[in-house]
């Protein structure tokens, strides 16, 4: 009978804490596990985990929220940026320009005094370099001397002139009464020889025939001494012209002398080397004591007329026209601001007018955006107190409304 099995005891029911009792009324023993009971909904427990959950949740969509928002942000600027500058166009590459007055001698000579220094302000007829003009004063006392001699000579060619008006008229008569007389001696000398040769040779002699001849032959060269010059004394017109001519040659000659004269005074005046314009002195490369040849530039002269020369893109030129307003800001000057307006835009590229021009035609053509200088005068904001040298870089915005 060992072989039937027993059953086995059911397991213990678990009862609560205060239904475990010792079979003899005593505390339960401490060892022994308490079972708990089941959790029901609604316990704090519960609420705990849930909202714990749900915290997850929301940490988990921040970063998309943060991102929409900086997406409308950007829209929003985009939008706002675009639309305030639709009706602008702007570039960096620009920069101050203006008038520089290269100063140059006329005459050369060494400096005896130098009247200005660097950056000086100048005004028109200021005396800025002065030269040694001993050789200049000397040159124009010659040239005053020999225009005097040619005045002299002039006024003797003009009286001259008016005495040949007189005097040819005069020869001429003289010339004429002079072969009115020989002729009647010629009358007479003839008469006489033909008496001497025609008379009967006891009537006469020899030598009275010899001397009929010889008086004959003497008078026709009186003749003819005479009748040449009334044809030398009737050559009043060529005479006077002649007289006339040498006055003008000398009156020629007087001009040019008083050219001399007033070249040398212009070269003794250029010894004073002045201002052409209002400006600043600037480059100044002279010192005194130096020798200067004409032409070499000593110094420029900066004109207080600025403007600004920018170089566009030939794509932002589409609405870009003369007389519109423009805003331009110096980098050398933050806070400066100034307006002015386009004045003209130049008809050619810079590369167009660069010192080696690119040939299209060469079959190496490569497209580039080209950029067209355009010339912006400033209407307003200049501050005196702070100069714009030339060459500065700005930054101007072209209202094209």
């Amino acid at each position: 009978m060992d072989d039937v099995r027993q059953p086995e005891p059911a397991p213990p029911i678990d009862r609560p804490a205060a239904e475990v009792r010792s079979p003899r009324g005593e505390a339960p023993d401490r060892g022994v596990r308490r079972a708990e009971p089941p959790r029901r909904a609604g316990r704090p427990d519960d609420r705990a985990d849930e909202r714990g959950a749900a915290g997850g949740r929301s940490h988990s969509r921040l970063p998309l929220i943060a991102l929409a928002v900086v997406i409308v942000i950007a829209a929003i600027g985009g939008t706002f940026w675009w639309y305030s500058t639709k009706d602008q166009e702007t570039t960096d590459d620009a920069y101050t320009d203006g008038r520089a007055v290269m100063i140059a001698p006329h005459v050369a000579g060494y400096v005896t005094r130098l009247a200005v220094t660097d950056n000086q302000r100048v005004h028109k007829g200021d005396v800025l370099v002065e030269i040694d003009g001993m050789d200049y004063v000397a040159a124009r006392d010659q040239a005053a001397g020999q225009l005097a001699a040619m005045k002299a000579q002039l006024d003797n060619a003009r009286v001259a002139l008016d005495k040949q008006r007189t005097t040819a008229p005069a020869q001429l008569a003289q010339a004429q009464g002079q072969l009115q007389q020989v002729r009647g001696q010629l009358y007479q000398a003839e008469r006489e020889f033909r008496r001497q040769h025609s008379v009967d040779r006891a009537a006469t002699s020899e030598q009275s025939i010899d001397a009929a001849t010889a008086n004959l032959q003497s008078v026709q060269g009186q003749v003819q001494q005479a009748e040449a010059q009334v044809r030398q004394a009737n050559l009043i017109p060529q005479d006077i012209a002649q007289a006339e001519a040498q006055v003008h040659q000398l009156e020629g000659e007087v001009a040019q002398a008083q050219a001399k004269l007033d070249q040398a005074e212009i070269d003794l005046g250029y010894t004073r080397v002045t201002a052409p314009q209002d400006g600043w002195v600037t480059k100044r490369n002279v010192e005194v004591g130096n020798y200067l040849q004409p032409g070499a530039v000593i110094m420029a002269i900066v004109t207080p007329e600025v403007w600004v020369t920018a170089n566009f893109k030939e794509t932002q030129l589409d609405r870009m026209r003369v007389g519109q307003k423009v805003r331009i800001r110096v980098d050398s000057y933050p806070d400066l601001r100034l307006e002015g307006h386009v004045d003209s835009v130049q008809l050619g590229s810079g590369t167009k007018f660069s010192a080696f021009p690119p040939e299209n035609a060469t079959g190496n053509f490569v497209k580039i955006v080209q950029r067209v200088p355009v010339k912006i005068v400033i209407d307003r904001g200049l501050d005196p107190d702070l100069p714009l040298p030339l060459g500065i870089s700005v930054e101007p915005t072209v209202l094209l409304k």
